[in-house]
């Protein structure tokens, strides 16, 4: 895992360090766990050409390298909350920093306002926050959603879940206030089937 992390910074390093022409755009992908945000994510990347990357996602393959970190990311993966935002942001960062002159989803991040600091220290001025996708779903059918996706990961189940939306409640709903008050928020409600949802979605990246 080491000579991979030298890899990534070095690369990273080079992103940060680009000219200001090359920046990439990023959406921020938001809602509750189980909106169905990936799903969206993926009709996204398939008709606009965006690299999709899970925060989420991210975490747990962090977790599953034998990275120093594992430990610590699965706590919070299991009680629900919330990452610290230096890992996050680096393996944000770095994922970016294998695609150059791509345009990101970014789903499942930010969540609370130390992710908003801890992004913008590092990366305000290096890319093109085009505006923050919001998927609005009732909590059952959210959870609904979660227990029947069948995709083995440690957090979906009741407990678990319960903590997750309270986190979000307490946590992200602050930040998606603060995108609609900048402007930058597109609600979206996920309550619908996928295909219903991304009619929807697609008028906002139209509209831009």
């Amino acid at each position: 895992w080491y000579q991979r992390r030298v890899r990534d910074n070095l690369r990273l390093l080079a992103m940060l360090g680009g000219d200001a022409l090359t920046k990439p755009d990023v959406v921020f992908v938001l809602g509750p766990p189980g909106a169905g945000k990936g799903t969206q994510c993926q009709k996204i990347v398939d008709k606009y050409g965006y690299t999709h990357l899970s925060a989420g996602d991210l975490l747990r393959a962090e977790r599953a390298s034998g990275s120093p970190d594992g430990e610590l990311i699965e706590s919070h993966i299991r009680g629900g909350t919330i990452v610290p935002v230096a890992i996050t942001v680096k393996l944000l960062a770095n994922a970016m920093a294998k695609i150059p002159d791509g345009k990101f989803l970014i789903d499942g991040f930010p969540r609370n306002e130390d992710n908003v600091a801890g992004w913008n220290e590092q990366m305000e001025g290096k890319v093109n926050l085009r505006f923050v996708l919001f998927y609005e779903c009732a909590e059952e059918e959210c959870l609904k959603r979660a227990l029947g996706r069948n995709q083995g990961r440690s957090d979906d189940n009741v407990e678990s879940f319960r903590k997750r939306i309270q986190t979000y409640i307490n946590s992200t709903m602050p930040i998606v206030n603060s995108f609609k008050g900048k402007g930058l928020l597109r609600s979206i409600d996920a309550t619908s089937d996928p295909d219903s949802v991304f009619l929807i979605t697609q008028k906002c990246f139209e509209k831009e």
